[in-house]
């Protein structure tokens, strides 16, 4: 591919290029010349940026990169599967398995369930009143009424309108200052 690219020819014809894809959209053939080899389409682990600088010291951003078009011999196996596991750089070798989280094992019914509880909650209705109203509709279909909530260490009032004590138990036993 080196020899094609490189060499120098009189007639125009003979370095032409030419990249064509099947109906898959992955893979396709690379023409160089009358040379051809096979091209896949692949998807990157992490999206590149590519610059551009007019002066060696202002960088503009040109291009956000995430796929790549690879060309190789004809003996060389083809890659598995549309994602490319290894960057562009040698650090990012790798990079999928070794950057990233392994994507979870979701139960189906779990996700249904949950998605179905949320949606409730969205609408204002909680689980308990969900639960209360099926509890509720095997008993001759009459909801049952909430029961009151209780408050803990609040003082009530004296029944004859002094301040009450606040309420003490066994254990208090000390004697106050």
């Amino acid at each position: 591919m080196n020899q094609a690219a490189g060499a120098s020819s009189s007639n125009p014809d003979d370095a032409s290029l030419d990249l064509s894809f099947s109906e898959d959209g992955r893979s396709g053939t690379f023409m160089i010349g009358n040379e051809s080899f096979p091209a896949s389409l692949l998807d990157l682990p992490t999206v590149m940026e590519s610059y551009k600088t007019y002066n060696d010291s202002v960088l503009i951003k040109t291009a956000d990169i995430g796929q790549m078009i690879m060309v190789r011999e004809e003996d060389d196996p083809a890659p598995e599967g549309i994602e490319y596991t290894h960057g562009l750089t040698p650090p990012m070798r790798d990079a999928r398995r070794r950057r990233f989280r392994r994507e979870p094992d979701l139960n189906a019914e779990l996700v249904h369930r949950v998605e179905k509880h949320l949606m409730n909650i969205m609408h204002g209705v909680s689980l308990i009143d969900q639960n209360a109203s099926v509890i509720g509709a095997g008993e001759g279909g009459k909801k049952a009424a909430p029961a009151p909530a209780t408050k803990r260490n609040v003082q009530r009032p004296a029944a004859n309108g002094e301040e009450a004590e606040a309420e003490r138990s066994d254990s208090d036993e000390s004697v106050d200052p």
